[in-house]
C-alpha cells in the first residue's frame, strides 16, 4: 500500500473560506494548505521511517513512556468523589480523555512527548481507571460535567481536548456545552452515532402507561437476567488473557499490547464496586445513546476540529470520520493505517500530526508566533 493511501488528509475549512469569501481569503487558504500538507508530510515521513521490518519497534523504543504507578499520580475531589489525573509539562493546556475501559495510562506514549511543548493533563473518567467506582447513574452528561468542572477547577484555562472512543464523544459533548473553556478538539476514533431521520418517534408515555404486570413482574425479571449475564461478561472481560485478545483484535500492530497496557486495564477491575459500575454502564448508558447524536452535537460545535483516525479499526471505521468531516466544515482529517487506538499503537505518527495541528491552531489564534521551522520544512 502506498504512503499516500496510508496517510491521507483532507481539510474543508480552507475550501469553504474561498467559496464563501472569494479572493479576499486566498492567502488564508494557501497558508492553511501549507499547514495541512505539513501534517501529511510529517505523518508520511514517520510511516517511511517505520517501513523497515524493525522500524515500528525501533520508533516505539525511542519514545519516552509515562512510568506506570500502581497508586496513580494526582487526585482531585469532584462532588465528593476521587478523580485521578496525570499532569506534566508547561504551556498551553491539553487535556487527554481515554476510551471505555481504559485510563490516563493509555496515553503513556503521548504525554511525555506533548509535555515538551504544552501543559498536558490526562484524566480518568468517573468509574474508570484510578478514579472512584461511584455507584451513580451513568449517562453521557456525567462525564461532560466532570470534564467541564476539571477545566474550571484544575486546568483553569481554555484548553484543547483530545479524546479516544468514549473519550472522543465526551470531548465533543463538553466542547458544545462550555465553548468558552475549549480552544479546539481532537477526536481519535470517536464513539457516538449519527441520528436516524427515518427512526419512528419515541413513545414518551410508554413507560408511564405500562401495565402493572410489566412494571412489577416483567421488568424485575429482565433486570435480574441482565445482572446474571452482565456479571458473567464482566468476570470474563477482566481476565488478562481476554483483555489481551480483545486488544490484539483492535490493534493492527500488536507490538504495544504489553503487560503495562494490560495491567492498566485489569487493575481497576479489582475494586469492589467495579462489577456494579460495569452493569450500570452496559445496561443503561450503552443502551441509551440516542439522545445525544453526533449530528446534534456537531451542529452546536464552534471550535476547530481534528480527526485522527485509524482506518483499520474493526469497530469505528473511516466512513464515520468522512461523515463527520463532511458535516462539520472547520475540520481536518488525518487517516492512519492503525486500529481503534492509534494514539497507543502508532504514537509517533499521532504525536507528529497532533503537534503540527496545534502549531497551526496557535498561529491562527495568535497564541504564539508562527511555527516557521515546521512550515519551512514543507
Amino acid at each position: 500500500m502506498s504512503v499516500a493511501s496510508a496517510a491521507t488528509l483532507r481539510s474543508s475549512s480552507g475550501r469553504r473560506s474561498v467559496e464563501l469569501n472569494g479572493g479576499n481569503r486566498f492567502l488564508m487558504m494557501q497558508r492553511r494548505d501549507v499547514v495541512t500538507k505539513g501534517i501529511a508530510l510529517t505523518v508520511c515521513s514517520s510511516l517511511l521511517a517505520n517501513s523497515s521490518p524493525n522500524g515500528a519497534a525501533d520508533a516505539q523504543a525511542a519514545l519516552e513512556r509515562l512510568p506506570f504507578k500502581a497508586d496513580g499520580y494526582s487526585f482531585w475531589t469532584w462532588r465528593g468523589r476521587r478523580i485521578h489525573y496525570v499532569e506534566q509539562g508547561s504551556g498551553q493546556p491539553i487535556v487527554l480523555i481515554h476510551g471505555f475501559g481504559a485510563s490516563a495510562f493509555h496515553w503513556r506514549y503521548n504525554i511525555p512527548e506533548l509535555a515538551k511543548k504544552y501543559k498536558v493533563y490526562a484524566v480518568d473518567l468517573l468509574g474508570f481507571g484510578w478514579s472512584e467506582k461511584a455507584l451513580v447513574e451513568y449517562d453521557a452528561t456525567i462525564w461532560m460535567e466532570q470534564v467541564s468542572d476539571f477545566l474550571r477547577e484544575v486546568v483553569q484555562s481554555p484548553s484543547v481536548l483530545v479524546g479516544n472512543s468514549l473519550g472522543g464523544f465526551t470531548t465533543l459533548f463538553t466542547a458544545t456545552e462550555v465553548p468558552e473553556l475549549v480552544r479546539g478538539i481532537v477526536l481519535v476514533n470517536s464513539a457516538g452515532q449519527f441520528g436516524d431521520p427515518n427512526a419512528p418517534p419515541k413513545a414518551e408515555e410508554a413507560e408511564e402507561e405500562a401495565s402493572a404486570v410489566t412494571r412489577l413482574i416483567l421488568k424485575p425479571i429482565k433486570e435480574a437476567f441482565q445482572r446474571v449475564v452482565l456479571g458473567f461478561v464482566f468476570w470474563q472481560s477482566k481476565q488478562p488473557a481476554r483483555v489481551e485478545k480483545v486488544l490484539k483484535s483492535v490493534y493492527k500492530d500488536p507490538t504495544n499490547v504489553d503487560d503495562y497496557l494490560i495491567s492498566s486495564i485489569t487493575a481497576p477491575t479489582a475494586d469492589p464496586n467495579a462489577g456494579e459500575v460495569y452493569y450500570r454502564l452496559m445496561s443503561r448508558f450503552v443502551a441509551n445513546q440516542t439522545q445525544y447524536t453526533l449530528d446534534k452535537l456537531l451542529g452546536k460545535l464552534s471550535c476547530p476540529l481534528l480527526l485522527l483516525w485509524g482506518d483499520l479499526d474493526p469497530w469505528v471505521g473511516p466512513a464515520k470520520a468522512a461523515r463527520i468531516h463532511e458535516f462539520y466544515a472547520n475540520s481536518t482529517v488525518v487517516n492512519l493505517q492503525a486500529g481503534h487506538c492509534p494514539h497507543d499503537e502508532a504514537p509517533e505518527q499521532v504525536n507528529a500530526a497532533l503537534l503540527q495541528w496545534l502549531a497551526s491552531l496557535e498561529e491562527e489564534t495568535g497564541d504564539k508566533p508562527p511555527a516557521e521551522p515546521s512550515l519551512q520544512a514543507v
